[in-house]
């Protein structure tokens, strides 16, 4: 067989796998809204279909980890090739951690539609969904456009969400001092607070392996984070 024939057929694989990433990355992107659209409306039923659809998400990771195993032992790529092939698997890990933690949004609508609304608290965590949503997006069209200027800004832009994070964490707390009838629904409105800044993080190593594909090297700054509450005792651990 031919190099150029192997060649040929690497990259017909790379587009099949391309292709279930983009896939993969549209279904995640709407989890995100969906989910933080049903706790705003109090929509059971949509929240219903994000858990539901969390499913196809796995399967694509587990497709496109499959579909790198076998181009690996079939094509023996070059070290340049490899790295593009392990950066795909380490995004579908990503994407499918995000897609876990949307469906952990979308688990606890249900409790709070039975309970009193916090004032705001539902419109700004759909804001910081949207913006983790927006960031993922940016991710992913860099990734298709090895694009590493705009991965960088989306690393950047992991800031902001961590800012939204702070602000709602000391409403929560504010909230629940004032009346302690607020503190169960603010558990529960912390607990998505965290899983949308944990989205983010995911976003953000997803731009950093985009940076590695490209760069041939991850980051050296370390990134800016400014989540605050990480060593309060106080906070639950993220499950």
């Amino acid at each position: 067989m031919s190099d150029t024939h192997i060649a040929s057929a690497f990259d017909r694989d790379l587009e099949t796998i391309q292709a279930l990433i983009m896939k993969m990355g549209g279904l995640v992107e709407k989890a995100i809204l969906d989910a933080a659209t049903s706790m705003e409306t109090r929509d059971e039923e949509l929240a219903e279909q994000v858990r539901a659809g969390d499913q196809a998400i796995d399967d694509l990771e587990e497709q496109i980890n499959e579909e790198a195993a076998r181009v690996i032992a079939l094509r023996a790529p070059t070290a340049i090739d490899l790295r593009v092939i392990l950066t795909v698997m380490k995004i579908a890990g990503n994407l499918e951690r995000i897609g876990d933690y949307a469906k952990n949004m979308a688990k606890r609508t249900t409790v709070l539609s039975q309970m009193a609304p916090i004032n705001g608290s539902s419109a700004a965590l759909r804001r910081m969904a949207r913006e983790v949503e927006r960031m993922l997006r940016s991710a992913l069209d860099a990734y298709i456009q090895r694009d590493a200027d705009l991965a960088h800004d989306v690393v950047q832009r992991d800031h902001d969400v961590d800012q939204m994070y702070n602000a709602l964490f000391r409403e929560f707390l504010t909230f629940m001092m004032e009346d302690p009838r607020n503190i169960t629904p603010c558990m529960h409105l912390h607990f998505i607070a965290k899983n949308t800044e944990r989205m983010g993080d995911h976003v953000t190593s997803i731009a950093e392996q985009v940076i590695y594909l490209v760069t041939g090297e991850m980051p050296e700054d370390p990134r800016p984070k400014q989540d605050r509450t990480s060593t309060d005792p106080n906070v639950a651990p993220d499950t």
